[in-house]
């Protein structure tokens, strides 16, 4: 079905077990197995071997260098940077052009605040694991919906037919 109409800080490894969330599992009707260990590695391995992404590994959960943040609540926060142009040229993340990465966060309150919900689903936590691909640049919502959409009839293996999409339009 097509959609459409086409010095590195060391990296940890990809599979890297996060302790609090090893028991999540992605639903399939095939019954394989899908820890969240194995979701994170087929995610990174996705984007790295098929699209030349750079693993780049989550940041800390408390920002070093951002005071604008407590914590680190979203995928995106260690790249603000390269997004507002503010990047220093002379270290590694400059040159980034893709990026995959597996993120930390927390949330405690603020825009983002999910307290009120914790507890009573199973998709709200404080402490979390977000999964994003990036791109500076290189390529815009068109291949970013191709992209998502291959990683999750491709790479996991889901049903198209079980899938749906939504959009927010003005």
């Amino acid at each position: 079905m097509d959609i459409m109409d086409n010095t590195s800080p060391p990296a940890p490894s990809p599979s890297a077990p996060i302790t609090a969330m090893s028991s999540l599992s992605l639903n399939r009707d095939d019954g394989a197995e899908w820890p969240v260990d194995r979701v994170r590695s087929n995610f990174i391995s996705f984007f790295v071997e098929k699209h030349q992404h750079t693993f780049w590994p989550s940041s800390p959960c408390v920002p070093h260098d951002d005071p604008t943040l407590l914590f680190a609540n979203a995928g995106m926060n260690q790249y603000k940077p390269l997004f507002l142009g503010t990047c220093d040229p002379n270290i590694e993340m400059s040159t980034l052009k893709r990026a995959v990465n597996s993120q930390k966060c927390i949330r405690a309150g603020g825009k983002h605040n999910d307290l009120d919900d914790v507890g009573k689903d199973v998709y709200h936590h404080t402490f979390f694991e977000m999964l994003g691909n990036w791109s500076f640049g290189d390529y815009f919502k068109k291949e970013a919906i191709e992209m998502a959409y291959n990683c999750l009839v491709q790479q996991f293996s889901l049903d198209p037919d079980r899938l749906y999409a939504t959009y927010f339009g003005e």
